[in-house]
């Protein structure tokens, strides 16, 4: 069985304990909120849902999640409107119903990055970050940040789905802004900034699925309409944000507060 099937016979499942009387098929609601994508026994609040009628018989579920993949996350349980509803999003008054894990589907670019949170690093490279920020119009912070998280500013790493340099960048990517060497840290920062600026110019600014897209590709954020439930992807846009924000206060930027 495909694991996006078992991830939804996990929500059937849990539909069958929330009511007394046996039933042919079970309705599984596939929500969409701020880009990311969960499935419910009941529509969100909040999020827009579509409804899906499944057979509780049927020898393979379908995929609701959008392509194939493998998950990591949390199915929750709450009240809601006097009933018992279950969904893999953690809404207010939510309690932990069960935990599943797996790695990434073979083959996807998707990778918690080889550096790790820490001390903001403003020496490596300083003069390309500050012209590649300038160049481009991204943010000097969030680049490093990227850096920080993606390779530790090594200019010779390579990550195990063949990523490279500073950056990180894969060959796809060396090859649409014309890299001659992914491994010279002045390319690799200059090309990273491009590629991130054509990201943030093609989801409307938003850090975190442009975030998705450079770490798990645009292809993957298509197919499941936001950020990907690939554990290796969450990790990584929460280690960035945690980086963007101790880069931000390190270079004396302006400290960014949520909108009202």
């Amino acid at each position: 069985m495909r694991l996006p099937s078992l991830l939804t016979r996990l929500i059937l499942a849990a539909a069958v304990a929330a009511v007394a009387a046996p039933a042919a098929a079970r309705t599984v609601y596939r929500c969409v909120r701020d880009g990311t994508v969960s499935l419910a026994t009941a529509p969100e609040p909040g999020s827009k849902c579509e409804a899906k009628q499944i057979d509780d018989n049927a020898v393979q579920t379908p995929n609701l999640w959008g392509s194939m993949g493998v998950f990591s996350g949390t199915l929750y349980e709450r009240e809601q409107d006097g009933k018992r509803v279950y969904s893999t999003r953690n809404l207010p008054g939510s309690r932990v119903f069960l935990k599943f894990t797996a790695v990434t589907p073979p083959g996807e670019p998707a990778h918690e990055g080889l550096g790790n949170v820490g001390t903001p690093q403003l020496k490596p490279f300083a003069a390309d970050f500050r012209a590649a920020a300038k160049a481009t119009g991204v943010e000097d912070a969030w680049l490093r940040a990227v850096a920080h998280a993606e390779s530790g500013f090594d200019a010779a790493a390579v990550s195990p789905k063949g990523a490279q340099g500073v950056m990180q960048l894969m060959p796809e990517v060396v090859a649409d802004y014309g890299v001659d060497d992914p491994f010279d840290a002045r390319q690799s920062i200059h090309a990273g900034a491009r590629h991130l600026r054509a990201l943030l110019r093609r989801y409307g600014n938003d850090r975190t699925l442009a975030l998705a897209a450079y770490n798990a590709g645009i292809g993957t954020v298509q197919r499941y309409g936001g950020v990907p439930p690939y554990a290796e992807t969450q990790a990584y846009i929460a280690k960035v944000q945690a980086l963007h924000a101790r880069y931000r206060e390190a270079m004396g930027f302006r400290v960014e507060r949520p909108a009202q």
